[in-house]
């Protein structure tokens, strides 16, 4: 069962900002209601507040959707809102027409206010939701323009001085402007924040591409120079065996010999891509986490500790950080290595998952798969050849723990805790 308030918690920062941006342009149509309708009340007679009222809800609702249908259009989930912005031009037009017909033929008094208000008010905010629909600088500042241009004409009815309607335009031109700019800063700023995600997922894909970069290199290094001697020995071997010269067995020799050195070599370099070393793997993930932008905490002393146990337990931060990056919306991270009992117990801490269920990845929500096995699944299987245990999950708000235990053999236990002594 989810935690109050767990749809927030378990979105990413991009999310977030989106869903915050989103519902900002909807409270904008709320402060549209409240600002212009319900103020109505206080200036005119029941029947023509509300009436006044239910043109500027209907405005408003109809600016909620173009504002939504917009930031959909600029994250690429949508084709741009042209019918929709259309329709909110229409809306506005009725809205300001009926005001002005309201203004001219009602009652005299602060009902011009209140209509003067409510005409001035729907297109300040028609215009700055319509720029979220439209690219480039100058397409927007045509659009609060026209506003503007068609405030100042739809006051010729009302036989205002031209003064006046010249200041309402300003007036239409300076508020629509100012809207549109904070709406346009608004998407400007979720699309750095998602542009910086997705630097920070090619960060993590680099990481792996230059590992296997490095992996390439070292299987250069150690075939590329024995396939060049085996080469030459196999052509001088098929010299001397036409010439029937008795060194060619010896050279075949050398050739078998050397075969065997590379095969042995390769495998060398295999087990120590495929073996993480604790010490190793927590240095690289202080730098991988600093990189990122995520405080981190490594603490604790790895020498003396076994081969195997070193390696089993440096998978386990290797795919505690790797998930923390891809899955997480962590500032801090603590990774803690310690004896306790003829044990090493290694914790790895952060504080940006707030929903774990099942088997999912450690460090984070989701299902990541990595190397050797899906998650937790897979570093259970890693740990239990050595004896070892992995327990994992949320234990407070927006805390994520992963604790592996692995016992020592009495001899590795005795010189694992001189060493920290």
């Amino acid at each position: 069962m989810r935690r109050p308030g767990g749809w927030w918690r378990v979105k990413s920062t991009p999310e977030k900002v989106e869903t915050y941006t989103r519902w900002s342009f909807h409270f904008f149509g709320v402060i549209e209601i409240l600002a212009l309708g319900v103020t109505a009340y206080g200036r005119t007679g029941a029947g023509l507040a509300t009436a006044l009222c239910l043109l500027v809800t209907a405005h408003a609702a109809v600016c909620m959707l173009v504002s939504s249908r917009a930031l959909d259009w600029t994250r690429g989930r949508r084709p741009q809102p042209v019918r929709q912005m259309w329709a909110l031009v229409v809306v506005s037009a009725v809205v300001s027409i009926t005001a002005v017909v309201i203004a001219e033929r009602g009652p005299s008094g602060e009902v011009e206010t209140a209509a003067g208000s409510v005409y001035g008010g729907v297109l300040c905010y028609a215009a700055g939701v319509i720029t979220l629909g439209v690219h480039g600088r100058r397409r927007r500042v045509a659009v609060v323009g026209t506003f503007a241009v068609g405030a100042g004409l739809l006051t010729f009815p009302l036989e205002m001085p031209l003064l006046a309607s010249v200041v309402l335009a300003g007036l239409v031109m300076v508020t629509g402007g100012f809207l549109a700019a904070t709406s346009i800063f608004s998407l400007w700023l979720l699309n750095a924040v998602y542009a910086l995600d997705d630097a920070k997922e090619t960060r993590v894909r680099l990481a792996v591409a230059e590992e296997r970069l490095r992996f390439g290199r070292d299987l250069h290094d150690v075939m590329g120079r024995n396939l060049a001697v085996i080469a030459l020995k196999s052509e001088l071997a098929v010299q001397l065996s036409r010439r029937g010269r008795p060194e060619a067995v010896e050279q075949m020799i050398e050739v078998q010999r050397i075969a065997q050195e590379s095969q042995r070599e390769v495998r060398d370099v295999v087990r120590g891509y495929r073996e993480a070393a604790l010490e190793v793997e927590l240095a690289g993930a202080r730098g991988v986490l600093s990189a990122a932008g995520i405080v981190s905490e490594v603490t604790g002393e790895t020498a003396g500790l076994p081969a195997e146990v070193q390696s089993a337990l440096g998978w386990v931060v290797r795919e505690a950080t790797t998930n923390v990056l891809r899955h997480g919306d962590a500032k801090k991270v603590a990774v803690t290595v310690r004896m306790s009992e003829g044990r090493v117990v290694l914790t790895v801490e952060n504080d940006g998952v707030a929903e774990t269920a099942g088997d999912g990845p450690p460090g984070g929500p989701g299902g990541a798969t990595g190397p050797g096995g899906s998650g937790l699944s897979g570093l259970r299987e890693r740990l239990s050849a050595v004896d070892g245990t992995l327990e994992a999950g949320p234990v407070g708000k927006g805390v994520f723990r992963l604790t592996a235990e692995v016992p020592l053999p009495a001899a590795a236990a005795g010189a694992a805790l001189g060493v920290a002594s």
